[in-house]
């Protein structure tokens, strides 16, 4: 059997490993025995030749198959989890938190999986927590938060608990400004397994290549998306500040392409009129949608990821439909009431 400093050495020789390989390297991985500076050059060897689609499909599936099982696959196949890769740097607004919300104000079962911030001031755990909900819930009250509010939110640390052997790892690894697969797997192994996903991710190439480690995986229908900036930037969201990279996966795997603004009449804005703050403030815009007194540009966003998501959940029969239900849904105060309800319930 190849030790993982065996298979470093394959990775440094620019051969793909196979699920036997990549099996053998996740549990080393999360292994407290094996050395920090063995698992570090496994990782940076992987990221400089690259990684693979069917690698990224095999470490997603070796890694949620080690999640605890929320025990929520009633609902799995109708769920949908909104979410972006981070490490952009765009310090936006929790857009995919906010989208989440209304995509379960609309009565679709969402899976939302994230952690705390690392990459910006506000993650989505931290903007769910000053809502009230209970991020560390048991598994048991987050089904019934499923039952009653179509919502729950499966905190990464509590779900993945051999991820601390790596965490030390990943900090070594940031502080020299290196990324690993780490930084594209958060979205990828949601334990709850949702059938279908909204996923952004921090660079365009990442874009085709993890739509089809999705669709690998047997994901019913979902979009991977980049949103290009002018200024050679890029966001992991559809923005209406950039040209948006859209690959589709199942279903909508026809969907390869760009989209503008645009061609769903809504306006091009600045990345400023995006930007996001520490919790208070990222609380202060969320209030500000829900009131209509948010720029133009952020809604128009909001309105697009939703309209997205509609789309990808069978709510809405193309992205079109969906921006207009999103905007019924924020002018008709179905998020509002559903906030009141979240308050009701973690009370």
């Amino acid at each position: 059997m190849s030790s993982i400093q065996d298979l470093s050495i394959t990775l440094s020789q620019g051969e793909n490993l196979s699920h036997e390989q990549c099996s053998i390297a996740a549990h080393a991985l999360t292994a407290s025995d094996v050395a920090n500076e063995d698992k570090k050059t496994f990782l940076s060897n992987l990221s400089d030749k690259g990684e693979h689609f069917t690698e990224i499909q095999a470490f997603a599936e070796i890694f949620r198959g080690m999640a605890s099982d929320p025990k929520a696959e009633a609902l799995s196949e109708h769920a949908i989890d909104v979410c972006g890769t981070g490490g952009d740097g765009s310090e936006s607004f929790n857009i995919s938190t906010f989208v989440a919300m209304m995509l379960a104000a609309e009565g679709i079962p969402v899976f939302k999986h994230g952690n705390r911030s690392i990459t910006s001031k506000c993650g989505s755990a931290d903007i769910l927590a000053a809502i009230g909900i209970d991020i560390q819930a048991s598994s048991g009250k987050m089904r019934d938060s499923l039952d009653a509010l179509n919502f729950a939110f499966f905190f990464a640390p509590s779900y993945h608990p051999a991820f601390k052997e790596i965490m030390p790892v990943r900090k070594l690894l940031a502080e020299e400004g290196k990324r690993s697969i780490f930084n594209i797997l958060g979205p990828l192994i949601n334990p709850g397994k949702p059938k279908q996903q909204l996923l952004g991710v921090y660079a365009e190439s990442r874009v085709t290549q993890i739509a089809d480690s999705l669709h690998a995986m047997g994901l019913k229908r979902g979009l991977v998306v980049h949103s290009r900036l002018p200024e050679g930037k890029g966001v992991d969201e559809l923005t209406c500040a950039g040209q948006n990279i859209v690959a589709g996966l199942g279903d909508l795997k026809e969907e390869r392409g760009e989209w503008s603004p645009d061609d769903f009449g809504l306006k091009t804005c600045s990345m400023a009129e995006l930007k996001g703050g520490d919790i208070n403030e990222n609380v202060k815009i969320m209030n500000s949608l829900l009131s209509s007194s948010a720029t133009e540009g952020l809604t128009n966003t909001v309105l697009l990821n939703a309209g997205a998501g509609f789309w990808i959940s069978g709510k809405a029969s193309n992205c079109e439909e969906g921006i207009e239900l999103a905007r019924k849904t924020l002018k008709d105060n179905t998020v509002s009431k559903w906030l009141s309800r979240v308050e009701a319930f973690w009370k």
